[in-house]
């Protein structure tokens, strides 16, 4: 089959294409940046959610396609990329166009289990919505809707894995809480098992089928956690309650922290149970989906990854902490006459003391803010490197006391800077 593929660059599209290359079909790439490729089989077209929400643009898309998958998603909305756009107006107009397209046999949506009429959130009702739609149309379609997914290479599992390796994890208030995730295999597998016509359409005659994807037990989220965390082989991790009304606080406050996963959205999506029959996963992709002690498959490397997950935003906030306090301290908790004693034992002439202190500490106050906040910090780590190093340097040569203290302070800016040297190579580029 010639199959257009939207979100084929994201987490879930990538996988599935790979898995419907094998598969012998022919897939057209609908994404924002397209590539080029050697295989005959593969082809991309520039497509943007975030505009094409006009059916006609779509129609012409859709010449010799005989199936379309839809995989777009995000969890969290960022500029002009917001649940409306992506999940609703943009989806429906291509499944407009798929049943106007005379050559559209089928098309896949994949959406998320709790996306119903019980689900409040704009995650939740945006999808539905378009789920809705779909199902109105004179279309052979199927709307999947897994549960959590789990992959090696996905930002939600790293996310999991990292909770799972903390000292302590939180219960959000009372709720049950249930998940019941499945592997990004399987849920690969089931999808390709939707084109060997595995499952029958819905039994009130219908031309659309709703296929929850899940693994084979529900199970608490916290549960899920500890799941991991035995699978990485360590031991067991407390758990701390938040009762109803401080989850919701602490949520809120999450949100607020660049990169969260969790929200009060989050929160209120966890309470609504996300468990269904494993019965048509099994069917379709011809076994019982693994379990959840089966998703990690090298603990040791894992383990090393979840904790590094966590480890490396504290020590993250440690060095923007050493960079905001010293601004503060240098800009009225020391005495300012001392401080001016100082650099004029170091030398630096009377008329440049007062900037020399105050543009200091206005450079530590800029380092600190761009260590908390800032998205790429590979260079802000070099800056910083280049400062401290420098700045050891000067005071070691013009206030060499301060080398001999018994408090050793300018000897602890060698952690420091090994601290830096780190999270320069480690930071992503």
């Amino acid at each position: 089959m010639r199959i257009l593929l939207t979100g084929a660059s994201g987490f879930v599209g990538q996988h599935l294409l790979q898995a419907l290359l094998t598969e012998g079909h022919h897939v057209v790439c609908a994404v924002r940046h397209p590539e080029t490729s050697d295989d005959p089989r593969l082809s991309y077209i520039h497509a943007d959610f975030t505009n094409d929400n006009n059916k006609s643009t779509w129609l012409s898309r859709l010449s010799g396609i005989d199936a379309v998958i839809n995989t777009v998603g995000i969890f969290r909305e960022s500029g002009r990329q917001t649940f409306v756009r992506l999940h609703k107006e943009t989806p429906r107009a291509l499944f407009a166009a798929c049943a106007e397209s005379h050559d559209v046999q089928m098309v896949i949506q994949l959406s998320a289990l709790g996306a119903d009429r019980e689900g409040t959130t704009p995650y939740h009702v945006s999808k539905r919505e378009a789920d809705d739609y779909l199902a109105s149309l004179p279309l052979r379609s199927y709307i999947v809707q897994p549960s959590l997914v789990y992959g090696r290479d996905g930002a939600s599992a790293r996310a999991m894995r990292t909770l799972a390796s903390m000292p302590f994890t939180l219960r959000f208030g009372s709720k049950p809480q249930l998940v019941q995730p499945i592997h990004i295999d399987d849920l690969v597998a089931a999808i390709i098992g939707l084109f060997k016509h595995r499952l029958p359409m819905a039994p009130d005659g219908g031309a659309t089928m709703r296929v929850p994807l899940v693994g084979p037990q529900a199970m608490p989220f916290t549960d899920y956690l500890a799941t991991l965390r035995r699978a990485m082989a360590m031991g067991r991790q407390p758990v701390l309650h938040l009762p109803g009304r401080v989850a919701r606080f602490a949520a809120g406050v999450a949100g607020l922290l660049p990169g969260s996963l969790l929200d009060r959205d989050a929160l209120k999506m966890l309470d609504h149970d996300n468990s269904a029959d494993a019965t048509l996963t099994a069917n379709l992709i011809g076994h019982p989906p693994r379990p959840v002690s089966a998703f990690i498959q090298d603990a040791e490397c894992e383990r090393a990854r979840a904790k590094l997950g966590w480890l490396l935003p504290v020590l993250r906030y440690s060095i923007a902490a050493v960079w905001i306090i010293t601004a503060i301290v240098t800009l009225g908790l020391f005495p300012i006459e001392d401080s001016l004693a100082l650099l004029a034992q170091a030398g630096v002439p009377p008329e440049l003391q007062l900037p020399a202190l105050y543009g200091a500490a206005g450079l530590d106050l800029l380092l600190g803010l761009g260590t908390l906040f800032l998205a790429r910090r590979r260079w802000l780590w070099v800056t910083q490197l280049g400062v401290v190093a420098l700045c050891s340097a000067v005071i070691a040569f013009t206030l060499p006391q301060f080398l001999v203290q018994p408090f050793g302070p300018l000897v602890k800016n060698l952690p420091l800077l090994a601290a830096l040297w780190l999270l320069y190579h480690l930071d992503e580029k």
